[in-house]
């Protein structure tokens, strides 16, 4: 399977990566940068610096936009820095990469992967749907020609975490989710209704801890700072949501989800804006291009999640893959 990280590389999306990484049916052919947890270019380094670390300085790593469709700017919220650090890997330090972001744009990767590897191709956004959209509006015809998509966003059966509507990936760039949602593209979405019921705790860190490696003691230390932040956004939860890498895990096992089969749209306008819900106009259509998980198998993902990190930063399948 081939596939591209869309990523505002914060904590999660870092775990995402080193999913990614130790699964042997996966081939990453490239991460494209997004803002988000932190800025673009700044997820663009530790999107380098991490697959450094991994093993991996093979994967390509592509600058995408910097804001969402509609704006100019954008700033980091102090809530995302509360949660993933001032450097969006729990104020972790890691070396930088000797390498730099590929020349050419995000946009036009994702749209000559999908026209080289086509269904072949899964493409896993887990921030805003900003690069997507803009690759969409460009290429159009790549909504046809892609194997799926697989985002971290939105809420369906349960409250937002910006609002009781919003979720903060679609939050970022409603206007683009919307056009990707009512694309017509095969898309898949793993939002808070599954995200927040997958959980690691700092029993699982410490497992990582002891492999002993320079990569698994920083997923360790990363990854305790979320659980950290998780102890006072959430305290009810009694860990921190593993909501990027569930992308990662759909994209390999769609199995690991019940899904509902419904066609969706995100509220542009009033006091919802933001909100992820069945489009009321394409609700009887008998074509549904949207499946939106309900269940997840929490033990078993768990076990895929832990396993396959382990991999990873134990280096056995970098090793491997020289």
């Amino acid at each position: 399977m081939k596939l591209i990280l869309d990523l505002d590389t914060g904590i999660d999306d870092t775990l995402a990566i080193a999913y990614a990484l130790g699964s042997p049916e996966v081939d990453l052919i490239g991460i494209t940068g997004t803002y988000g947890n932190v800025r673009v270019e700044q997820g663009v380094r530790n999107a380098l610096a991490v697959t450094d670390l991994l093993g991996f300085p093979n994967v390509p790593v592509y600058q995408g936009l910097g804001h969402a469709s509609r704006k100019d700017s954008f700033e980091v919220q102090p809530i995302s820095a509360f949660i993933h650090g001032d450097n969006g890997i729990g104020d972790v330090s890691i070396p930088d990469s000797s390498r730099s972001a590929e020349q050419g744009s995000a946009v036009d990767f994702i749209i000559d992967a999908v026209k080289t590897y086509g269904k072949d191709l899964v493409y896993v956004p887990t921030g805003p749907m900003t690069n997507i959209d803009a690759a969409l509006k460009k290429a159009p015809e790549i909504r046809d020609s892609i194997g799926s998509i697989v985002l971290m966003g939105g809420a369906l059966t349960v409250p937002g975490n910006v609002s009781a509507w919003s979720e903060a990936n679609i939050s970022q760039d409603p206007d683009a989710a919307n056009a990707l949602f009512r694309s017509g593209a095969p898309a898949t979405m793993i939002g808070l209704d599954v995200t927040l019921q997958t959980l690691l705790t700092y029993n699982d860190t410490r497992k990582w801890r002891e492999i002993g490696t320079k990569a698994s003691i920083f997923l360790a230390d990363m990854t305790d700072y979320y659980i950290k932040a998780y102890e006072t956004t959430a305290p009810h939860l009694g860990g921190c949501g593993l909501h990027d890498p569930l992308a990662v895990g759909v994209a390999v096992d769609p199995s690991l989800v019940t899904v509902l089969p419904i066609n969706m749209q995100v509220d542009v306008e009033g006091p919802t804006r933001g909100r992820t819900i069945g489009d009321g106009e394409r609700l009887n259509d008998a074509h549904k291009t949207m499946r939106v998980a309900v269940g997840v198998d929490v033990p078993r993902f768990l076990k895929e999640f832990m396993h396959r990190t382990s991999v990873a930063v134990s280096g056995k399948r970098s090793n491997e893959a020289k």
